[in-house]
């Protein structure tokens, strides 16, 4: 498709056109599938969607479309109060569906078997309606408490009221008389005042859904206009300078017309006094390195370029003749080290260090501004995502600890929705959820009251430190001994969970049986009875079957074979600030009890699709997301990484925020471990990747994504180009062959959203190819210009292009109702993505088993930039194997994904124009570095090799060679020294991080690569996994693990590698020893590279040892005899020419 095509803000443009390119092939198909669910007086909530037929051959795409039509007993008596109603009943509906199936909304009584309280949770527990016959809840408010009309208090819900107002003239069914309360009315009137006393224009109520959602860019796009343009004079006030703060110049008008009144004069603005007391400040700076260690750390690395090439020259010129085949080797080895040293070394010459501002973010974004009077949140929406796969290697303890975390963090709550993947459809993680989302009514506010960090529950109360420093709150003791008590009994019903699902569904099918063996005996009185055979289902807490993966498989019930699922567990919270009471559990005076968005979501799973693991679980919840809550910044989490920092959310959308930010298509946070050894002996916490590699890159294109902690932009992984590409990236040849520049025919604002970038033409995207990109979904595709909009930053500079206008984003989002999570149910379905360009160009790339690498890369291809936040306080954390065997297999998993790269189209040879040079060299490290394990393994036997024939790799140990060996030498280490200096890493951990490089290039590093080959050359895959376990009985260790022996294959080659080289230095010592003139210069050589060898290979000795101390004695005195019995035999069989005495003369060169 042609560059710079486009989306223009419309929904005209989007949908409408497309919608009108299906009409023709709809019209003449079979009526569509009609489905519903029962509401609470007995009317029925339809759904109509088009026939999914999979054989209709001729047509790619069927379109489909969901919605509730109304009917003469569901007119509702006010929208806001209906749309409410409506939300309640979604968020207690448990949602499936899929291919060839219907799409129900199964109204849920209980979500798990403890009882539920919190307003916004489903199956939360309130009054039943007095009605006889009727037993739906009450209608409630923000706080749970029942909504009564009638002075009587009499209990009745939202249905039966309007039946009473409309059918039964207006009488109360309890004490019959007429309503005189009209608190329901008045709360919808005050709703609508509030609205019209926003800034911004608030959504119309009637249209569409999504001309609602974009009537937000269609009131502000004008004033958003204005303000770039330049209605006002530029140059009389200060920009910002390098290195200094100046005075920003965009300044709005107080009465929020942007700089001019209703007939078009200038209107009374903020004069130069505002601006001198509140002077524009950016949201981030960038923290140059010294030039006092980055100007030696660059000069070291052009010095040792220069030495290693006149090294080589001199190795190549100089040949060994006595043994010239271990000079070859050892040549050819020497050259891809340089080659690979050179590739790592390269990316990392313009490293930085970034800083952001959290108190400018707040006067910015949530502080009184004439453009928003009452200071409401201006933040752009978050949707964070939570991966999980399998409960029984992922606990869901650990899961449930990370949504808490994520529902407590320090950002609003009205902007905030957590989305959880469960890939493997298991009852036991819905049901922890549930937990999870009930605890939070407990956890939440406890969390706010007193600034809880870290916000993980389990890590909180695990702090080795004095948990009541800094801590003012008089109350703060008795409200953290209340909650750690809660939080034992929430563990407790945790762990408890897969047994009490076990037990629940063993009594249900036993009932199951006995009312089928009833059945039987009735229809055959006479007749011999036969066993009756009922599969075992995984029954639900409402006592319904569980439409996931039941415990004992069966069809439409596996891992592999599941419909959709989505369950709101929590619904959105309200647009205002709901605070506690005094009463109750604590004192919650004062302090906000919203909870964010909680959804449950399980993709539909069939045979014969391609489900591409997780990064399908992504581009899944990708496109949830953007039906239900549409937020333009999206974070991915691991199951078992939490938020560290309450204020990382923050801290990410700085720099999303911050003038330029909307070419950044993600932030990545470094990655940190908790659990590690404090030794860290196979360098799991990874500082020297975290803390140097990554912060080197981030002075280029920026860092690589690395699947965990990762802020992305909506858009960009929907595979747009980034704003003003043409003007960054003019390309390669544009200086000696000028492209002819077209004159532009669309206004910016309306150029932000362009795929291709080869092209020239400006003209509008070709709309009927929009679904065979995106997929059918019409909602899904007029989500993308509101997501695109909500995520630019504030045009509160001049210099700020393509920005939106301050409190655009104060309007309240809109709530959720049965034809949403209907349609999301359809967007997570199995056959979505067939004939799309998901997995291809859009969302989480597919074919690799490093599929973020791949994601990042695709980003930076088309122009995008990311930046590395590294705060002062961790933003995440997470849990990193210990054991040695465990990391080998990490390792492993890295390295073939790296291969995969290299054997793909994306491989760093192919980059586009736009990718600097520097970070092209990045990205071909990150696809050759597991081939360096060739080479390795090779110059490891060299020692050894040298010391059995007894030759060296040069012909003898002369002063050139020594020379060029030590400034080899001290230029690494004062490379490593500076790099210590300006990363803040230690010494240890540079150590730690060379010691394992070697032991994983010996490993991992050459089975990934024999593993890419055989799959590239000859389409064999095969996988190394662990055969036997031993060891860890110790239950009292924290580190158990660390010292539990687990046998692979992977650790052959290394454990060669040392008995290789200890019986070389025994053999060279006695053949030395009994040689009439002893070469020592030969044996010193060897000796000490045989030394180097086995000092990185000192921690993987030490993990097959085990526990210290645990290791036989007879161990180590066998393993001397063994070597010097090699050594002798050898000596024996081979034994120097004319030696008549041991040791010769005996003299040292």
């Amino acid at each position: 498709m042609a560059s710079n095509n486009h989306f223009t803000n419309s929904r005209s443009n989007l949908s409408t056109n497309s919608d009108a390119a299906e009409a023709g092939r709809n019209q003449q198909q079979p009526p569509g599938v009609t489905f519903a669910r029962r509401t609470s007086s007995g009317r029925y909530v339809n759904y109509s969607r088009d026939d999914l037929d999979s054989e209709l051959g001729s047509v790619d795409f069927t379109n489909y479309t969901v919605h509730i039509p109304p009917t003469p007993d569901n007119q509702p008596m006010d929208p806001s109060i209906s749309q409410k109603v409506e939300e309640q009943y979604v968020s207690s509906s448990l949602f499936t569906g899929g291919f060839n199936s219907v799409t129900r909304a199964h109204l849920m009584d209980k979500v798990i078997d403890s009882e539920t309280s919190h307003p916004q949770m489903a199956g939360a527990k309130g009054s039943s309606c007095a009605i006889p016959g009727c037993d739906v809840k009450v209608m409630s408010d923000g706080r749970g408490q029942d909504l009564l009309p009638c002075e009587c208090d009499f209990k009745i819900c939202r249905d039966c009221f309007v039946d009473a107002v409309k059918t039964g003239g207006g009488m109360c069914p309890g004490c019959k008389e007429p309503y005189r309360n009209t608190d329901l009315t008045d709360l919808a009137e005050d709703n609508n005042v509030q609205q019209k006393q926003r800034p911004m224009l608030p959504p119309p109520s009637g249209g569409s859904k999504i001309d609602r959602r974009l009537s937000l860019m269609k009131s502000t796009k004008s004033g958003l206009m204005r303000s770039q343009t330049g209605d006002f004079d530029h140059n009389r006030w200060l920009f910002e300078t390098s290195g200094t703060y100046g005075y920003g110049n965009a300044f709005w008008t107080k009465d929020g017309n942007f700089g001019s009144d209703k007939d078009g004069n200038g209107g009374h603005g903020m004069g130069p006094q505002d601006l001198m007391s509140r002077p524009w400040r950016p949201l981030t700076r960038k923290l140059q390195i010294p030039a006092a260690v980055i100007s030696p750390y660059r000069l070291l690395i052009f010095i040792r370029i220069v030495v290693l090439a006149l090294f080589l020259m001199w190795r190549i010129k100089h040949k060994n003749q006595d043994a010239i085949w271990l000079w070859g080797m050892s040549v050819v080895c020497e050259l891809w080290f340089a080659f690979s040293w050179l590739l790592d070394q390269l990316p990392k010459l313009c490293p930085i260090n970034r800083a952001t501002d959290l108190n400018v973010l707040k006067e910015k974004f949530e502080t009184p501004t004439p453009s928003n009077p009452t200071g409401k949140s201006d933040l752009p929406g978050l949707d964070m995502f939570v991966s999980t796969a399998d409960p029984e290697k992922e606990p869901p303890l650990v899961t449930s600890n990370t949504i808490l975390s994520i529902l407590a963090a320090d950002y609003p709550v009205e902007k905030l929705a957590c989305y959880v993947s469960d890939d493997g459809g298991a009852l036991l993680t819905f049901e922890a959820m549930a937990e999870a989302a009930s605890f939070a009514n407990i956890w939440v506010p406890f969390c706010r009251k007193h600034d809880i960090e870290p916000r993980n529950p389990d890590s909180y109360f695990s702090l080795k430190r004095d948990p009541y420093k800094n801590k003012v709150k008089a109350d703060f003791v008795k409200d953290r001994r209340k909650v750690k008590r809660e939080y034992d009994e929430y563990k407790v019903r945790i762990n408890g969970l897969p047994d009490s699902i076990r037990r629940r569904s063993d009594a249900y099918h036993a009932r199951e049986e006995i009312k089928a063996m009833k059945q039987q005996r009735q229809n055959k009185e006479d007749e011999i009875i036969e066993p009756v055979k009922i599969p075992k289902a995984t029954w639900m807490a409402d006592g319904t079957h569980w439409p996931g993966t039941w415990l004992n498989s069966a069809p439409d019930h596996s891992r592999s074979d599941h419909a959709g699922i989505i369950q709101v567990m929590l619904k959105p919270p309200s647009d205002e600030p709901l605070h506690g009471v005094s009463e109750g559990f604590l004192d919650l005076t004062d302090v906000d009890i919203r909870l964010p968005l909680l959804v449950y979501v399980s993709r539909e799973k069939r045979p014969g699709y391609d489900h591409n693991k997780k990064a399908g679980a992504m581009n899944a919840l990708v496109r949830a997301s953007a039906i239900m809550s549409n937020g333009p910044f999206i974070l991915n989490l691991d199951c078992d990484h939490y938020i560290y920092n309450s204020q990382a959310l923050r801290e990410g959308m700085c720099f999303m925020m911050d003038r330029g930010g909307d070419r950044l298509c993600y932030v990545q946070f470094p990655q940190r471990f908790e659990g590690i050894d404090p030794s860290d002996r196979y360098a799991n916490h990874n500082t020297v990747f975290f803390d140097v590699n990554m912060r080197a890159l981030d002075g280029l294109m920026g860092p690589v994504y690395v699947g965990t902690g990762c802020l992305f932009r909506r858009i960009a992984l929907y595979g747009f180009d980034p704003p003003r590409s043409k003007e960054h990236h003019p390309g390669c040849c544009s200086c000696c062959f000028p492209r002819k520049k077209k004159k532009n025919r669309v206004p910016e604002e309306n150029r932000s959203l362009r795929m291709g970038g080869d092209s020239d033409d400006d003209e509008e995207m070709n709309l009927s190819l929009v679904p065979k990109k995106f997929g059918n979904s019409t909602f899904l595709i007029d989500s993308i210009p509101v997501a695109e909009f909500q995520g630019r930053p504030l045009a509160d500079h001049p210099a700020v292009q393509n920005g939106r206008p301050p409190g655009a984003l104060t309007i309240p989002r809109e709530l959720l109702d049965a034809s949403t999570v209907a349609e999301a149910i359809a967007v997570i379905s199995c056959w979505y993505e067939d004939k799309t360009e998901w997995g291809t160009r859009i969302g989480w790339i597919y074919g690799s088993v490093t599929e973020d690498v791949v994601t990042g890369y695709r980003m930076h291809n088309r122009g995008w930039k990311s930046v590395y936040c590294v705060t002062k306080r961790d933003a995440f954390r997470g849990t990193a194997p210990i054991n040695l065997t465990d990391r080998l297999h990490q390792v492993l998993r890295w390295a073939t994904g790296s291969v995969e790269i290299f054997f793909s189209r994306n491989n760093a040879f192919l980059a586009s124009p736009r990718m600097k040079i520097l970070q092209r060299i990045a990205y071909l490290n990150v696809g050759i570095y597991p081939f360096t394990s060739i080479f390795l393994i090779v110059y490891c036997f060299l020692p050894a090799l040298s010391l059995f024939s007894g030759q060296f790799i040069v012909q003898t140990l002369n002063v050139t060679f020594l020379i060029y060996l030590l400034i080899i030498s001290i230029t690494l280490c004062l490379l490593a020294l500076l790099e210590i200096k300006w990363s803040g890493i230690s010494l240890e951990e540079w150590w730690r991080n060379e010691q394992f490089w070697l032991i994983g290039g010996t490993s991992a590093h050459l089975a990934a690569v024999i593993q890419g080959l055989l799959k590239v050359v000859a389409g064999i895959e095969i996988s190394f996994t662990l055969t036997s376990k031993s060891g860890g009985d110790d239950v009292d260790d924290e580190f158990a693990d660390l010292y539990i022996v687990k046998w692979t294959s992977l650790m052959l080659p290394p454990i060669t590698i040392m008995m290789v080289n200890l019986i070389a230095i025994a053999v060279g010592f006695s053949r030395t020893i009994y040689s009439v003139i002893p070469q020592w210069s030969k044996l010193i050589g060897g000796v000490f590279f045989s030394f180097w060898v086995l000092a990185h290979l000192y921690p993987f000795a030490k993990g097959l040892m085990g526990r210290r101390g645990r290791t036989p004695t007879i161990v180590y005195v066998w393993s001397g005899l063994i070597a010097i019995t090699i050594s002798l035999l050898w000596v024996a069989v081979n034994p120097p020419a004319g030696s008549t005495q041991i040791g010769g003369s005996f003299t040292f060169p």
